[in-house]
């Protein structure tokens, strides 16, 4: 970054350089133009007032003087006078533009270029009393000349003023360059207040992106770390099972409790690995991208009415409640969240418990409730019982099959469709989880 801003420095301060140079050569030719005019100017008006010049007989030889050339122009244009030509070869001299104009207004001037284009010549000429006009004219270089001229020196101005340019830029870039190091070198820490008040909210903007990656990446450790641990405890059970029977170290009357213990934990392995699995494809955007209007009172009472079986061994009884509502959502991942919450419902309540589904409308907006008569959620747990491999009771979560992973899907699900989730939970008493659907996803 540094180079690049040196660079452009020193790009803009050629294209300074360069600009400054055209402009002040159009002014200085301008004003070369205007002085030379004003030096003839001065010769007229001198001539006018110490020569009397008739319309015949004209011959003043001290009139001739290096480098200027003065004419007498009669009133219809004939020349009279001239120090440089012969009158008699010279053409009428009415069109010319100076003689022109000062015939009509008292004074006219005029730049013709000379024929090499090296030198312009200058006029000048005077309306007289007598009704002559008397012409001066001079050649001169024009500013190109004098550029020239100064071309040598002009040059090494310019490369002082390139090199003292390139040193300032350079000193400019590390002075403004140097807090935005010192500031990413400490992205960290959020009391710094970064250099210059405009890179503020660049600063908060990258400062809460380093933040979120820093979260990501510790999300990700401590999920593999997670996952290492969760998948090592079933496959230890396996091997360790399967080690006995291969070795005979099993008892026959032991032998079918094991191959169960295997099936148990293999089951736990298979149930890990999906939802790891779909835990993984949601976070990469991976999931059914398919929404359309779905009945939500339908997917809940197909999934209260599949549950039913497996509520039947606790002696939980799981009801529906409410009235057809439509939502705009993908349907596997809204049949996915209503399974998991209820399931959880069904798994942490108690015996001869009560689970209440109810899909309703409040405020305009559809919501999902599931509600439980279970053990309930302590307070210092229910801010954390989201994030992955969280479990409240985690020796009851493992005996019951749970992964720990059911509430991050539900989560997942619950963002990628803009709803929101509330949990009301009191320890001994149940919870009751709310989904809103607030917004429709296009």
């Amino acid at each position: 970054m540094r180079k690049k801003i040196n660079s452009q420095f020193v790009v803009i301060t050629a294209i300074a350089i360069i600009s400054m140079l055209i402009f002040l050569t159009a002014v200085f030719n301008e004003l070369f133009k205007q002085q030379v005019i004003e030096d003839l100017k001065g010769y007229a008006d001198l001539l006018e007032e110490f020569y009397d010049f008739k319309d015949s007989g004209l011959d003043y030889p001290d009139l001739e003087v290096k480098g200027v050339r003065i004419t007498l122009v009669s009133a219809g244009g004939a020349v009279l006078y001239d120090t440089h030509e012969d009158i008699g070869s010279m053409s009428n001299h009415a069109t010319r533009p100076e003689v022109l104009e000062a015939l009509e207004k008292g004074e006219g001037e005029s730049v013709r270029k000379s024929e090499t284009l090296m030198h312009n010549q200058f006029y000048y000429a005077k309306l007289l009393d007598n009704g002559n006009v008397i012409r001066v004219s001079k050649s001169a270089g024009n500013i190109w000349t004098v550029i020239k001229r100064a071309l040598p020196l002009t040059m090494v101005i310019i490369i002082l003023l390139f090199i003292m340019c390139a040193i300032l830029s350079d000193v400019l870039t590390k002075r403004l360059v140097e807090p935005i190091e010192v500031m990413a070198s400490q992205l960290s820490d959020n009391d710094m207040e970064p250099a210059y008040e405009e890179l503020k909210p660049f600063a908060d903007t990258i400062r809460k992106q380093h933040n979120e990656i820093l979260k990501a990446a510790n999300i990700r450790q401590e999920f593999s770390a997670n996952v290492s641990h969760e998948l090592k405890t079933p496959l230890t059970s396996i091997s360790g099972y399967a080690q006995l029977i291969e070795n005979e170290m099993a008892k026959k009357h032991e032998i079918q409790r094991f191959a169960g213990e295997i099936h148990r934990n293999a089951d736990r392995l298979l149930t890990l690995i999906n939802d790891i699995i779909r835990l993984s494809e949601l976070d990469e955007g991976v999931s059914e991208t398919e929404y359309a209007d779905i009945d939500l009172f339908e997917i809940a009472q197909t999934c209260v009415k599949n549950l039913k079986t497996a509520s039947s061994e606790p002696n939980v009884k799981i009801k529906l409640r409410g009235t057809q509502q439509t939502i705009y959502g993908n349907r596997i991942m809204i049949e996915e969240l209503v399974y998991n919450l209820c399931e959880n419902a069904i798994k942490y309540n108690v015996k001869n418990g009560e689970v209440y589904v109810t899909v309703n409308k409040k405020n305009g907006a559809v919501f999902l409730s599931v509600k439980d008569t279970g053990i309930g959620i302590p307070q210092k747990h229910q801010e954390r019982i989201f994030e992955r491999f969280y479990r409240v009771d985690k020796s009851r979560s493992k005996l019951l099959g749970g992964t720990g992973l059911g509430l991050a899907i539900v989560k997942h699900i619950v963002i990628q469709h803009g709803a929101g989730i509330e949990l009301k939970s009191e320890e001994g008493k149940g919870s009751e989880f709310i989904v809103t659907f607030t917004t429709r996803k296009d």
